[in-house]
């Protein structure tokens, strides 16, 4: 079943990008945050590398602004993960999130099949605002479309 306004988010062990990778429960990530997470199918993909990551750059500091945390989730390896964090210039505080073996997005109900464009299973283009790990905005793009969960999207929407 897919998460809904008002789940909870599942608990989850997730990677945090940083100097050293490490894991993190989703309670520890979430607990006590206003925080919008999305997800993008692929690091280094196209849309993910020329829209959806870069706008999140682009309005980090609008976010910050509102004392909202910013974090973005893909179903890539820590290692592939670090190098696009570090080739799309994410600033500080924009948290980057590996979900190697797509649990979390499981968990959530919003994984994808990609396994017929060679790329396995992969977390659906989404965007969700949670406060203290409870989804108050929740944002699913149909197929092929990068329209709600845009970072523009997301800050009209909180």
């Amino acid at each position: 079943m897919t998460i809904q306004v008002g789940d909870r988010l599942p608990g989850a062990t997730l990677t945090v990008i940083g100097d050293a990778p490490h894991p993190a429960s989703t309670s520890e990530l979430f607990a006590g945050r206003r925080i919008v997470l999305f997800c993008v199918p692929g690091a280094f993909t196209p849309t993910c590398s020329e829209k959806h990551l870069p706008g999140y750059v682009e309005h980090f500091a609008q976010f910050r602004e509102r004392g909202v945390d910013v974090a973005c989730l893909a179903v890539n390896d820590a290692f592939v993960l670090k190098a696009w964090a570090r080739a799309q210039h994410v600033p500080d505080g924009l948290t980057m999130l590996a979900d190697g073996n797509a649990d979390f997005v499981r968990a959530l109900g919003l994984e994808m099949d990609a396994t017929k464009y060679g790329m396995g299973m992969r977390g659906k283009r989404f965007a969700l605002y949670a406060d203290d790990g409870v989804v108050k905005v929740l944002a699913i793009e149909a197929p092929g479309e990068f329209r709600v969960s845009s970072a523009e999207a997301m800050l009209a929407a909180i």
